[in-house]
């Protein structure tokens, strides 16, 4: 059984604590493959027939602000899928002119990067699922394919604030699955 099968099985035994919507949150640091995961398990959910929604935190945050953006998400996407209601939202510009994304409301709502699964939401989170599937060197090197040489010095400053994030929100030993290198 492939992980992202065993995490849609995990996360459809666990009730709905978003309103009528299960949130699976996919955290770790960046660069360790949860945006290869979250693409995994929508593709694992979507023919067993269940609605399913992708949010990335990538989409709300900058360098100069890489977690205090979550009253965006919250107000957005959080708070109207949990009444019921499509949310929607602005995603960071990067410098590129942007369209709003809807999100429809969903079965299951994945949301996947960097402090997703962050102590303040834990009460409507299903499934907790941190990702950590490579070392600190390797996440670099992938971001850096990911983002370009260009972005090397802003890469190393977010994996400091990260780690000390993950370090305060005690991020890992919260989660009700881990999926790390053995």
């Amino acid at each position: 059984m492939s992980t992202a099968a065993a995490i849609a099985d995990a996360a459809l035994a666990v009730p709905a604590r978003l309103g009528s919507v299960r949130l699976v949150v996919l955290d770790g640091p960046s660069g360790s493959g949860k945006s290869t995961l979250a693409d995994a398990l929508v593709a694992e959910l979507g023919p067993r027939g269940v609605r399913t929604g992708l949010v990335r935190t990538d989409h709300f945050a900058t360098w100069d602000d890489p977690v205090g953006w979550w009253p965006r998400l919250e107000r957005g996407v959080l708070e109207p899928v949990a009444a019921g209601r499509p949310g929607r939202y602005l995603p960071t510009s990067w410098g590129r002119p942007v369209l709003p994304v809807p999100v429809p409301v969903p079965d299951v709502l994945v949301l996947e990067g960097v402090s997703s699964a962050r102590r303040r939401v834990e009460h409507v989170v299903s499934l907790a699922v941190w990702v950590e599937l490579a070392s600190s060197t390797a996440r670099l090197e992938r971001a850096v394919a990911r983002d370009g040489e260009r972005e090397r010095a802003h890469l190393r400053r977010w994996q400091r604030v990260e780690q000390g994030w993950f370090a305060v929100d005690a991020t890992r030993r919260r989660a009700h699955v881990v999926v790390a290198e053995t």
